[in-house]
Protein backbone atom coordinates (compact mmCIF):
# COMPACT_ATOMS: atom_id res chain seq x y z
CA UNK A 1 0.00 0.00 0.00
CA UNK A 2 1.05 3.51 -0.90
CA UNK A 3 0.03 6.73 -0.28
CA UNK A 4 1.84 8.70 -3.24
CA UNK A 5 2.40 12.10 -1.42
CA UNK A 6 4.26 10.61 0.81
CA UNK A 7 5.64 7.87 -1.02
CA UNK A 8 9.40 9.59 -2.62
CA UNK A 9 10.41 10.47 0.95
CA UNK A 10 13.12 8.64 2.45
CA UNK A 11 12.85 9.02 6.40
CA UNK A 12 15.29 7.88 8.93
CA UNK A 13 12.81 7.05 11.48
CA UNK A 14 13.55 4.42 14.54
CA UNK A 15 16.99 2.28 15.40
CA UNK A 16 16.74 -0.45 17.52
CA UNK A 17 17.46 1.03 20.82
CA UNK A 18 20.75 -0.27 22.23
CA UNK A 19 22.50 -1.68 17.92
CA UNK A 20 25.58 -3.13 17.74
CA UNK A 21 27.65 -1.64 15.13
CA UNK A 22 27.54 -5.41 13.51
CA UNK A 23 24.08 -4.98 13.72
CA UNK A 24 22.76 -1.74 12.67
CA UNK A 25 19.32 -1.54 12.32
CA UNK A 26 18.07 1.77 10.37
CA UNK A 27 14.69 2.58 9.97
CA UNK A 28 14.15 3.91 6.85
CA UNK A 29 11.19 4.21 5.22
CA UNK A 30 11.66 3.10 2.14
CA UNK A 31 9.31 4.82 -0.24
CA UNK A 32 7.44 2.48 -3.08
CA UNK A 33 5.96 4.94 -5.30
CA UNK A 34 7.47 7.96 -6.85
CA UNK A 35 5.75 11.80 -6.32
CA UNK A 36 6.73 13.44 -9.69
CA UNK A 37 7.91 17.09 -7.93
CA UNK A 38 6.50 20.34 -9.77
CA UNK A 39 8.46 20.70 -13.11
CA UNK A 40 9.33 24.29 -12.91
CA UNK A 41 11.01 24.33 -9.83
CA UNK A 42 10.91 28.09 -9.53
CA UNK A 43 10.68 28.56 -5.66
CA UNK A 44 10.29 31.98 -4.12
CA UNK A 45 13.12 32.95 -3.07
CA UNK A 46 11.45 35.64 -0.23
CA UNK A 47 13.84 38.01 1.87
CA UNK A 48 14.77 36.33 4.63
CA UNK A 49 14.16 36.92 8.33
CA UNK A 50 16.99 38.74 10.43
CA UNK A 51 19.65 35.67 11.63
CA UNK A 52 18.03 33.49 8.61
CA UNK A 53 19.90 33.15 5.17
CA UNK A 54 18.24 32.23 2.02
CA UNK A 55 19.36 28.37 1.33
CA UNK A 56 17.37 27.28 -1.41
CA UNK A 57 20.13 24.91 -2.64
CA UNK A 58 19.45 22.93 0.24
CA UNK A 59 15.99 21.72 -0.85
CA UNK A 60 17.54 21.29 -4.28
CA UNK A 61 20.46 18.76 -2.93
CA UNK A 62 18.14 16.99 -1.32
CA UNK A 63 15.64 16.96 -3.68
CA UNK A 64 17.37 16.86 -6.78
CA UNK A 65 15.65 19.49 -7.85
CA UNK A 66 14.01 22.85 -5.98
CA UNK A 67 10.13 22.18 -5.76
CA UNK A 68 7.69 24.89 -6.58
CA UNK A 69 5.70 26.33 -4.22
CA UNK A 70 7.60 26.81 -0.78
CA UNK A 71 10.86 28.98 0.05
CA UNK A 72 13.67 27.60 2.16
CA UNK A 73 15.94 29.16 5.03
CA UNK A 74 18.45 28.14 7.08
CA UNK A 75 20.07 29.18 10.12
CA UNK A 76 22.35 28.17 12.99
CA UNK A 77 21.43 28.60 16.45
CA UNK A 78 24.22 27.85 19.22
CA UNK A 79 23.21 25.63 22.27
CA UNK A 80 24.97 25.27 25.62
CA UNK A 81 27.51 22.09 24.87
CA UNK A 82 26.37 20.95 28.26
CA UNK A 83 23.19 22.06 29.53
CA UNK A 84 23.92 20.76 33.26
CA UNK A 85 27.18 22.97 32.68
CA UNK A 86 26.34 25.81 30.89
CA UNK A 87 28.53 28.38 32.94
CA UNK A 88 31.45 27.07 31.03
CA UNK A 89 30.49 29.01 28.26
CA UNK A 90 31.49 25.98 25.34
CA UNK A 91 28.30 26.06 23.14
CA UNK A 92 27.91 23.71 19.55
CA UNK A 93 25.86 24.62 16.17
CA UNK A 94 22.06 23.42 15.82
CA UNK A 95 21.28 23.63 12.09
CA UNK A 96 17.84 24.38 10.96
CA UNK A 97 16.04 24.77 8.24
CA UNK A 98 12.49 26.47 7.20
CA UNK A 99 10.11 25.76 4.84
CA UNK A 100 7.41 27.90 4.14
CA UNK A 101 4.36 27.61 1.51
CA UNK A 102 3.84 30.55 -0.59
CA UNK A 103 0.38 30.23 -0.20
CA UNK A 104 0.11 30.17 3.49
CA UNK A 105 -3.31 31.25 5.29
CA UNK A 106 -4.47 31.40 8.27
CA UNK A 107 -0.98 30.53 9.99
CA UNK A 108 -0.90 28.69 13.10
CA UNK A 109 3.08 28.78 13.68
CA UNK A 110 6.19 26.44 13.09
CA UNK A 111 6.01 22.66 13.15
CA UNK A 112 8.50 21.14 14.25
CA UNK A 113 9.70 17.80 12.79
CA UNK A 114 12.31 14.94 13.90
CA UNK A 115 12.75 11.86 11.77
CA UNK A 116 14.56 9.62 13.92
CA UNK A 117 17.09 7.33 14.16
CA UNK A 118 18.84 8.70 16.15
CA UNK A 119 20.88 10.10 13.79
CA UNK A 120 18.48 11.19 10.83
CA UNK A 121 18.50 14.60 9.40
CA UNK A 122 15.33 16.83 10.42
CA UNK A 123 16.80 19.88 7.91
CA UNK A 124 16.51 16.36 4.94
CA UNK A 125 13.01 15.51 6.63
CA UNK A 126 11.73 19.08 6.72
CA UNK A 127 12.66 19.39 2.88
CA UNK A 128 10.80 15.74 2.10
CA UNK A 129 7.85 16.91 4.11
CA UNK A 130 7.51 19.67 2.01
CA UNK A 131 6.23 17.18 -1.43
CA UNK A 132 4.74 14.62 1.69
CA UNK A 133 2.55 16.35 4.12
CA UNK A 134 -1.08 17.63 3.52
CA UNK A 135 -1.58 20.87 2.10
CA UNK A 136 -3.95 21.54 4.94
CA UNK A 137 -0.50 21.42 7.48
CA UNK A 138 1.30 22.93 5.05
CA UNK A 139 -0.69 26.13 4.70
CA UNK A 140 -0.99 27.08 8.53
CA UNK A 141 2.50 26.26 9.38
CA UNK A 142 6.16 26.53 8.78
CA UNK A 143 7.86 23.35 8.49
CA UNK A 144 11.08 23.73 10.51
CA UNK A 145 13.31 20.44 10.96
CA UNK A 146 16.95 20.81 12.74
CA UNK A 147 19.88 18.35 12.82
CA UNK A 148 20.06 17.15 16.49
CA UNK A 149 23.54 17.55 18.09
CA UNK A 150 25.57 14.72 16.64
CA UNK A 151 23.63 14.61 13.42
CA UNK A 152 24.51 16.16 9.84
CA UNK A 153 25.47 19.45 9.72
CA UNK A 154 25.09 20.08 13.97
CA UNK A 155 28.44 19.50 15.02
CA UNK A 156 28.84 16.00 13.57
CA UNK A 157 30.16 12.65 15.40
CA UNK A 158 32.14 10.94 12.71
CA UNK A 159 34.20 7.94 13.93
CA UNK A 160 33.73 5.48 11.58
CA UNK A 161 35.48 4.72 8.10
CA UNK A 162 33.74 4.02 5.44
CA UNK A 163 34.99 0.31 4.91
CA UNK A 164 34.39 -0.45 8.76
CA UNK A 165 30.90 0.04 8.00
CA UNK A 166 31.03 -2.36 4.89
CA UNK A 167 32.88 -4.83 7.32
CA UNK A 168 29.96 -4.48 10.04
CA UNK A 169 27.27 -4.75 7.64
CA UNK A 170 29.04 -7.61 5.96
CA UNK A 171 29.62 -9.68 8.99
CA UNK A 172 28.14 -12.56 9.96
CA UNK A 173 25.12 -11.53 11.49
CA UNK A 174 24.88 -14.55 14.04
CA UNK A 175 28.17 -16.35 14.91
CA UNK A 176 28.32 -19.76 16.20
CA UNK A 177 31.76 -20.87 16.76
CA UNK A 178 33.41 -18.83 20.04
CA UNK A 179 36.49 -17.70 17.36
CA UNK A 180 33.45 -15.85 14.84
CA UNK A 181 31.76 -14.57 17.46
CA UNK A 182 34.92 -13.16 19.45
CA UNK A 183 35.59 -11.76 15.42
CA UNK A 184 32.88 -9.90 15.95
CA UNK A 185 33.05 -8.22 19.11
CA UNK A 186 36.94 -7.47 17.99
CA UNK A 187 35.07 -5.45 15.47
CA UNK A 188 32.74 -3.59 17.63
CA UNK A 189 35.22 -3.01 20.21
CA UNK A 190 38.02 -1.22 17.65
CA UNK A 191 34.73 1.08 16.24
CA UNK A 192 33.67 2.26 19.98
CA UNK A 193 37.15 2.61 20.67
CA UNK A 194 37.85 4.92 18.07
CA UNK A 195 35.24 6.99 18.97
CA UNK A 196 36.28 7.27 22.31
CA UNK A 197 39.83 7.74 21.33
CA UNK A 198 38.41 10.92 19.25
CA UNK A 199 35.63 13.05 21.58
CA UNK A 200 36.66 11.10 24.84
CA UNK A 201 34.34 13.28 27.76
CA UNK A 202 32.14 14.51 24.92
CA UNK A 203 30.55 11.78 24.22
CA UNK A 204 27.98 11.57 27.02
CA UNK A 205 26.91 15.08 25.79
CA UNK A 206 24.80 13.64 22.66
CA UNK A 207 22.14 11.88 25.02
CA UNK A 208 18.68 12.74 24.25
CA UNK A 209 18.40 14.52 27.44
CA UNK A 210 20.87 16.92 26.13
CA UNK A 211 18.99 17.07 22.70
CA UNK A 212 15.76 17.68 23.82
CA UNK A 213 17.11 20.60 25.96
CA UNK A 214 18.45 21.80 22.73
CA UNK A 215 14.89 21.77 21.60
CA UNK A 216 13.00 24.14 23.86
CA UNK A 217 16.16 27.03 23.00
CA UNK A 218 14.80 26.00 18.90
CA UNK A 219 10.86 26.68 20.39
CA UNK A 220 12.08 29.73 21.98
CA UNK A 221 14.51 31.10 18.81
CA UNK A 222 11.46 30.60 16.69
CA UNK A 223 9.22 32.96 18.64
CA UNK A 224 7.01 30.44 19.64
CA UNK A 225 5.41 30.25 23.38
CA UNK A 226 4.64 27.00 22.62
CA UNK A 227 5.66 23.72 20.80
CA UNK A 228 4.14 22.11 17.87
CA UNK A 229 5.46 18.83 16.99
CA UNK A 230 5.68 15.83 14.95
CA UNK A 231 8.23 13.06 15.78
CA UNK A 232 8.78 9.99 14.41
CA UNK A 233 10.39 6.72 15.67
CA UNK A 234 13.44 7.71 17.97
CA UNK A 235 11.76 11.26 17.70
CA UNK A 236 8.75 9.85 19.45
CA UNK A 237 11.53 9.29 22.87
CA UNK A 238 12.70 12.78 21.62
CA UNK A 239 9.33 14.34 22.27
CA UNK A 240 8.51 11.93 25.22
CA UNK A 241 11.27 13.13 27.26
CA UNK A 242 10.68 17.07 26.33
CA UNK A 243 7.16 16.44 27.28
CA UNK A 244 8.31 15.36 30.89
CA UNK A 245 10.95 18.20 30.81
CA UNK A 246 8.52 20.76 29.64
CA UNK A 247 5.25 20.16 29.84
CA UNK A 248 3.65 23.37 30.19
CA UNK A 249 5.49 24.39 26.88
CA UNK A 250 3.57 22.33 24.46
CA UNK A 251 1.09 22.94 22.54
CA UNK A 252 0.16 19.89 20.34
CA UNK A 253 2.83 16.35 20.23
CA UNK A 254 2.11 13.79 17.51
CA UNK A 255 4.36 10.75 18.20
CA UNK A 256 3.99 8.33 14.98
CA UNK A 257 5.78 5.07 15.93
CA UNK A 258 6.28 4.82 19.67
CA UNK A 259 9.00 4.04 21.88
CA UNK A 260 8.28 3.05 25.15
CA UNK A 261 11.05 4.92 27.13
CA UNK A 262 10.88 2.48 30.18
CA UNK A 263 12.11 -0.38 28.13
CA UNK A 264 15.52 -1.83 29.25
CA UNK A 265 17.78 -2.37 26.18
CA UNK A 266 17.09 -6.42 26.39
CA UNK A 267 13.50 -5.20 26.51
CA UNK A 268 13.93 -3.29 23.30
CA UNK A 269 15.96 -5.50 21.38
CA UNK A 270 13.88 -8.65 21.88
CA UNK A 271 10.75 -6.78 21.34
CA UNK A 272 11.98 -5.94 17.96
CA UNK A 273 13.58 -9.21 17.30
CA UNK A 274 9.59 -10.21 17.54
CA UNK A 275 8.52 -7.56 15.42
CA UNK A 276 10.63 -8.08 12.44
CA UNK A 277 9.55 -11.93 12.70
CA UNK A 278 6.23 -10.78 12.84
CA UNK A 279 6.52 -8.80 9.65
CA UNK A 280 8.50 -11.32 7.81
CA UNK A 281 5.67 -14.05 8.26
CA UNK A 282 3.15 -11.42 7.07
CA UNK A 283 5.46 -11.11 3.75
CA UNK A 284 5.96 -14.98 3.74
CA UNK A 285 2.01 -15.03 3.26
CA UNK A 286 1.81 -12.03 1.04
CA UNK A 287 4.44 -14.38 -0.92
CA UNK A 288 2.46 -17.57 -1.47
CA UNK A 289 -0.92 -15.54 -2.09
CA UNK A 290 0.83 -13.22 -4.96
CA UNK A 291 2.84 -15.75 -6.85
CA UNK A 292 2.56 -13.50 -9.51
CA UNK A 293 4.28 -10.69 -7.96
CA UNK A 294 6.30 -12.41 -5.57
CA UNK A 295 8.65 -15.02 -7.16
CA UNK A 296 10.13 -16.57 -4.72
CA UNK A 297 9.71 -20.61 -4.85
CA UNK A 298 8.57 -22.01 -1.67
CA UNK A 299 8.82 -21.07 1.93
CA UNK A 300 10.02 -17.04 2.26
CA UNK A 301 11.83 -18.00 5.44
CA UNK A 302 13.05 -21.66 4.15
CA UNK A 303 14.66 -19.59 1.39
CA UNK A 304 16.41 -16.59 3.25
CA UNK A 305 17.78 -18.88 5.86
CA UNK A 306 18.92 -21.06 2.89
CA UNK A 307 20.42 -18.15 0.94
CA UNK A 308 22.20 -17.29 3.67
CA UNK A 309 23.88 -20.65 4.67
CA UNK A 310 25.12 -20.46 1.13
CA UNK A 311 26.88 -17.63 1.40
CA UNK A 312 28.48 -18.32 4.20
CA UNK A 313 31.02 -20.80 1.67
CA UNK A 314 29.68 -19.31 -1.45
CA UNK A 315 28.41 -15.86 -1.69
CA UNK A 316 27.43 -13.90 -4.89
CA UNK A 317 29.62 -11.20 -6.17
CA UNK A 318 28.56 -8.00 -6.91
CA UNK A 319 30.03 -5.33 -9.15
CA UNK A 320 31.82 -3.09 -6.84
CA UNK A 321 33.75 -5.72 -5.62
CA UNK A 322 31.36 -6.79 -2.39
CA UNK A 323 30.03 -10.08 -1.84
CA UNK A 324 26.30 -11.03 -0.62
CA UNK A 325 27.15 -12.58 3.22
CA UNK A 326 24.39 -13.46 5.27
CA UNK A 327 24.69 -10.36 6.41
CA UNK A 328 24.00 -8.14 3.76
CA UNK A 329 21.10 -10.30 2.76
CA UNK A 330 19.95 -10.01 5.90
CA UNK A 331 20.07 -5.77 5.56
CA UNK A 332 18.12 -6.09 2.19
CA UNK A 333 15.18 -8.29 4.11
CA UNK A 334 15.30 -5.74 7.06
CA UNK A 335 15.18 -3.05 4.57
CA UNK A 336 11.89 -4.31 2.97
CA UNK A 337 10.30 -5.17 6.42
CA UNK A 338 9.86 -1.39 7.03
CA UNK A 339 6.76 -1.06 3.99
CA UNK A 340 4.63 -3.16 2.33
CA UNK A 341 5.90 -1.60 -1.01
CA UNK A 342 8.81 -2.80 -1.37
CA UNK A 343 7.76 -6.29 -0.34
CA UNK A 344 7.65 -7.67 -4.20
CA UNK A 345 11.32 -5.68 -4.55
CA UNK A 346 12.52 -8.23 -2.33
CA UNK A 347 10.34 -11.21 -3.45
CA UNK A 348 12.46 -10.21 -6.76
CA UNK A 349 16.09 -9.99 -5.52
CA UNK A 350 15.51 -12.82 -3.34
CA UNK A 351 14.80 -15.04 -6.54
CA UNK A 352 17.87 -13.24 -8.57
CA UNK A 353 20.16 -14.15 -6.14
CA UNK A 354 19.57 -17.70 -6.44
CA UNK A 355 20.07 -17.16 -9.66
CA UNK A 356 23.40 -15.37 -9.17
CA UNK A 357 22.30 -12.22 -9.25
CA UNK A 358 22.80 -9.51 -6.06
CA UNK A 359 21.99 -5.97 -8.05
CA UNK A 360 18.41 -6.16 -6.17
CA UNK A 361 19.73 -7.09 -3.10
CA UNK A 362 22.58 -4.90 -2.88
CA UNK A 363 19.76 -2.12 -4.19
CA UNK A 364 17.85 -2.24 -1.30
CA UNK A 365 20.41 -3.12 1.69
CA UNK A 366 22.10 -0.02 0.32
CA UNK A 367 19.34 2.29 0.27
CA UNK A 368 18.89 1.09 4.01
CA UNK A 369 22.39 1.90 4.80
CA UNK A 370 22.66 4.94 3.01
CA UNK A 371 25.73 3.73 1.40
CA UNK A 372 25.65 6.04 -1.65
CA UNK A 373 27.28 4.70 -5.35
CA UNK A 374 30.78 5.74 -4.40
CA UNK A 375 30.35 3.60 -1.34
CA UNK A 376 30.51 6.02 1.01
CA UNK A 377 28.17 6.80 4.06
CA UNK A 378 26.63 9.55 6.05
CA UNK A 379 27.61 9.99 10.01
CA UNK A 380 24.04 8.56 10.54
CA UNK A 381 25.49 5.20 12.78
CA UNK A 382 28.29 7.31 14.24
CA UNK A 383 25.67 9.39 15.86
CA UNK A 384 23.13 6.38 16.26
CA UNK A 385 26.00 4.69 18.52
CA UNK A 386 26.89 7.76 20.19
CA UNK A 387 23.46 8.67 21.18
CA UNK A 388 21.74 5.12 21.86
CA UNK A 389 24.99 4.39 24.10
CA UNK A 390 25.01 7.54 25.80
CA UNK A 391 21.20 7.18 26.97
CA UNK A 392 21.55 3.61 28.08
CA UNK A 393 22.37 3.37 31.67
CA UNK A 394 22.18 -0.28 32.29
CA UNK A 395 24.19 -2.06 29.26
CA UNK A 396 24.16 -5.89 29.11
CA UNK A 397 27.28 -7.69 29.55
CA UNK A 398 29.05 -9.43 26.48
CA UNK A 399 28.59 -12.91 27.68
CA UNK A 400 24.59 -11.89 28.32
CA UNK A 401 24.70 -11.29 24.66
CA UNK A 402 26.34 -14.03 23.53
CA UNK A 403 23.82 -16.19 26.01
CA UNK A 404 20.84 -14.07 24.49
CA UNK A 405 21.75 -15.14 21.05
CA UNK A 406 21.46 -18.69 21.41
CA UNK A 407 17.98 -18.16 23.17
CA UNK A 408 17.01 -15.91 20.78
CA UNK A 409 17.80 -17.71 17.64
CA UNK A 410 15.45 -20.44 18.75
CA UNK A 411 12.24 -18.19 19.47
CA UNK A 412 12.82 -15.70 16.30
CA UNK A 413 14.59 -17.64 13.72
CA UNK A 414 15.73 -14.57 11.46
CA UNK A 415 16.32 -11.49 13.77
CA UNK A 416 16.85 -13.01 17.02
CA UNK A 417 20.17 -13.98 17.47
CA UNK A 418 21.27 -10.73 15.16
CA UNK A 419 19.04 -8.57 17.51
CA UNK A 420 20.90 -9.82 20.64
CA UNK A 421 24.67 -9.36 18.96
CA UNK A 422 23.07 -5.48 18.02
CA UNK A 423 23.72 -5.26 22.08
CA UNK A 424 27.63 -5.61 21.28
CA UNK A 425 28.03 -2.11 20.87
CA UNK A 426 26.91 -0.38 23.91
CA UNK A 427 27.82 -3.34 25.54
CA UNK A 428 31.51 -2.90 24.59
CA UNK A 429 30.86 1.35 25.15
CA UNK A 430 33.22 2.72 27.53
CA UNK A 431 32.72 6.28 27.73
CA UNK A 432 30.27 7.58 30.49
CA UNK A 433 26.36 7.57 30.34
CA UNK A 434 23.78 10.12 31.01
CA UNK A 435 19.88 8.23 30.71
CA UNK A 436 17.46 10.36 29.98
CA UNK A 437 14.64 10.87 32.95
CA UNK A 438 11.34 8.54 32.30
CA UNK A 439 7.63 9.92 33.70
CA UNK A 440 4.97 11.49 33.02
CA UNK A 441 4.09 14.63 31.16
CA UNK A 442 1.85 16.59 34.18
CA UNK A 443 0.41 19.71 32.96
CA UNK A 444 0.70 19.18 29.23
CA UNK A 445 -2.39 18.86 26.80
CA UNK A 446 -3.30 15.74 25.37
CA UNK A 447 -0.55 14.37 23.06
CA UNK A 448 -1.04 11.96 20.25
CA UNK A 449 0.50 8.75 20.14
CA UNK A 450 -0.01 6.39 16.75
CA UNK A 451 0.63 3.07 16.39
CA UNK A 452 0.55 0.86 13.68
CA UNK A 453 -0.60 -2.66 13.81
CA UNK A 454 2.09 -4.44 11.74
CA UNK A 455 4.91 -2.06 12.92
CA UNK A 456 8.56 -4.23 12.48
CA UNK A 457 10.74 -1.76 14.60
CA UNK A 458 8.53 -0.06 17.42
CA UNK A 459 6.41 -3.04 17.88
CA UNK A 460 2.77 -1.86 18.57
CA UNK A 461 2.17 -2.66 21.81
CA UNK A 462 4.78 0.13 22.74
CA UNK A 463 2.20 2.65 21.77
CA UNK A 464 -0.35 2.58 24.82
CA UNK A 465 2.44 2.06 27.14
CA UNK A 466 4.05 5.40 25.90
CA UNK A 467 0.68 6.87 25.81
CA UNK A 468 0.17 5.36 29.48
CA UNK A 469 3.47 7.17 30.66
CA UNK A 470 2.59 10.05 29.64
CA UNK A 471 -0.18 10.32 31.40
CA UNK A 472 -1.92 12.76 28.88
CA UNK A 473 -1.07 10.75 26.06
CA UNK A 474 -4.31 9.64 23.04
CA UNK A 475 -3.87 6.33 20.93
CA UNK A 476 -4.53 6.45 17.63
CA UNK A 477 -3.91 2.77 15.99
CA UNK A 478 -3.78 2.26 11.97
CA UNK A 479 -4.30 -1.84 10.95
CA UNK A 480 -1.70 -1.98 8.73
CA UNK A 481 1.76 -2.64 7.52
CA UNK A 482 5.07 -1.14 8.10
CA UNK A 483 6.90 1.66 10.28
CA UNK A 484 4.61 4.80 11.34
CA UNK A 485 1.20 5.76 9.98
CA UNK A 486 1.13 9.59 9.15
CA UNK A 487 0.09 10.68 6.85
CA UNK A 488 -0.38 7.25 4.73
CA UNK A 489 -4.52 6.79 4.84
CA UNK A 490 -7.62 9.21 4.67
CA UNK A 491 -8.79 8.46 7.64
CA UNK A 492 -5.06 9.03 9.76
CA UNK A 493 -4.37 11.41 7.80
CA UNK A 494 -7.61 13.46 9.00
CA UNK A 495 -7.39 12.56 12.64
CA UNK A 496 -3.81 13.80 13.05
CA UNK A 497 -4.71 17.10 10.91
CA UNK A 498 -7.79 17.61 12.84
CA UNK A 499 -5.07 17.31 16.09
CA UNK A 500 -2.85 19.57 14.62
CA UNK A 501 -4.64 21.99 13.50
CA UNK A 502 -7.10 22.43 16.65
CA UNK A 503 -5.14 20.75 19.35
CA UNK A 504 -8.91 18.56 19.05
CA UNK A 505 -7.19 14.67 19.37
CA UNK A 506 -9.28 11.52 18.19
CA UNK A 507 -11.61 9.83 20.44
CA UNK A 508 -9.60 7.80 22.59
CA UNK A 509 -8.04 4.13 21.09
CA UNK A 510 -9.54 5.32 17.68
CA UNK A 511 -8.36 2.68 15.11
CA UNK A 512 -7.93 3.43 11.03
CA UNK A 513 -8.72 0.60 8.51
CA UNK A 514 -5.48 -0.55 6.68
CA UNK A 515 -6.63 1.29 3.55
Amino acid sequence: MCWEPWSRLTIVLRLPSRLGIAFLILTVGLAGCFLPLPVDGQAREASPDPGWTVCSDEARKVLGRLPSGFSFQCRTIQVPQDWNNKENGRTMGISLIRARADDQRDRIGSLLVNPGGPGGSGVDLAIYLTQGLPVEITRRFDIVGFDPRGVGRSDPITCYAADDLDAAFGAEPDPLSQQAFDEVVALNKRMVDGCASKYGARLPLYSTEQAARDIDQIRNDLGEEKLTYLGYSYGTLLGAVYAQLFPEKIRAMVLDGAVDPQLSSVESSEGQAKGFELAFDNFARWCADNASRCPIDGDAQAVVLKLMEQARTSPVGYRDGRKATAGWILWGVVSAMYTKARWPDLGSALNDLGDGKAAGLFALADAYSDRDSNGEYTNLFDANATVNCADDGKPVTVDRVRSLQSEWRVKYPVFGAPLAIGMLTCALWSSERDPYPVGPAKGAPPILVVGTKGDPATPYEQTPKLANMLGVGVVLSWDGEGHTAYPETRCITSAVNKYLIDVTPPKANTTCPAS
